[in-house]
């Protein structure tokens, strides 16, 4: 069982004289400045010129450099900007102002696994990743709780550890609970999750289940309460007591639909394609594709987004979504986190 790091093991006093800078305001971003800089911390952010973020960083009373500029001020870095955005601003205006010593942190491991930031060997190297969007992240150590966090040395040794735990400490994650990993073995397992089970398995399964509903005769509404809407209550129940106590909280018919057909459903043939999805990470492949779509201007990326917002789902959803006054209001278009 990995040793789970709490307050006590984190020393705030560590960025005492020192100065921080976040990358980017968006959703981690935020979060993370805005936590550190109510836990004691100098915070600074560094944004590139014309960014929307700008007066929303000023407003909540940062200061405000350009990228290079932050980082050349700063002594610890986090880069909290798109994966895919992290390569060209790390040669243009992180790179030229790094000195031996600094500290730069990732709360996702992909530039550095898949080396598309290559880093040189002088600085400190670490990830923090809460276990959580930003603003639950925020939320959280506003209510005086917290987000369960990771954190990985890539390089630096013992005084690196140190400096992860006191940002862990600063943004809340030592009051919930903070394990070690490493850079490999939090990149792989996030991309796994992701693709195969919390967003792409979980989508194209309630889409499927919508579509046989609806092309079997039965109404969109009906195959939407059961295919999504009631997905939430299941997995609210799954995270706050596992599948054994979610099963204990629903009927005895839903549970031997359960144990009988969900099997049949996600069966070898799904963990063999799990599989070869894992393999694909771990080998590079989706690495190197993604990274290749992003240059090619996310042609495929952006037309299949598209195709997902006209699936049948989404019109009903947004029909019954109305109809509920507890549901928060919000339109997806135009909508994207701001770096």
């Amino acid at each position: 069982m990995a040793k789970v790091y709490t307050d006590k093991d984190a020393d705030l006093s560590i960025f005492k004289g020192k100065t921080l800078a976040v990358l980017g305001f968006g959703s981690q971003g935020h979060a993370h400045a805005l936590n550190l800089k109510e836990s004691g911390a100098k915070v600074i952010i560094g944004l590139y010129k014309g960014s929307k973020s700008i007066p929303v960083a000023k407003e909540k009373g940062f200061e405000v450099y350009e990228t290079g500029e932050a980082v050349k001020k700063a002594d610890v870095i986090f880069v909290a900007l798109p994966d895919t955005k992290q390569a060209a601003a790390f040669e243009k205006d992180i790179k030229p102002n790094l000195s031996k010593g600094k500290t730069l942190l990732f709360s996702h491991g992909f530039a550095i696994h898949f080396k598309t930031v290559v880093p040189p060997k002088d600085v400190n190297v670490i990830m923090v990743a809460p276990k959580g969007p930003g603003h639950i992240v925020r939320r959280q150590y506003t209510e005086g709780k917290g987000v369960p966090a990771l954190i990985a040395v890539y390089q630096g040794g013992k005084e690196a550890k140190k400096i992860a735990l006191a940002w862990a400490k600063g943004v809340g994650g030592t009051r919930a609970g903070v394990i070690e990993t490493d850079f490999k073995e939090e990149t792989e397992t996030d991309l796994f999750g992701e693709q195969t089970v919390l967003c792409g398995g979980c989508t194209a399964l309630v889409q499927a289940g919508f579509e046989v509903l609806v092309e079997a005769g039965y109404s969109p509404e009906m195959a939407y309460f059961e295919c999504l809407h009631e997905l939430k209550l299941i997995v609210d129940l799954m995270n706050e007591k596992g599948i054994a106590g979610m099963r204990f909280s629903i009927s005895e018919t839903a549970k031997w639909g359960d144990i009988t057909v969900g099997p049949k459903i996600i069966d070898s043939g799904v963990k063999k394609r799990m599989k070869a999805a894992l393999k694909d990470i771990q080998t590079g492949k989706f690495a190197k594709d993604w990274v290749k779509e992003y240059k090619g201007g996310y042609k495929k990326y952006n037309a299949l987004l598209k195709k997902g917002e006209k699936h049948g789902i989404e019109k009903t959803g947004e029909k019954l979504r109305s109809l509920m006054p507890w549901m928060p209001k919000r339109s997806i278009k135009g909508v994207q986190a701001a770096y």
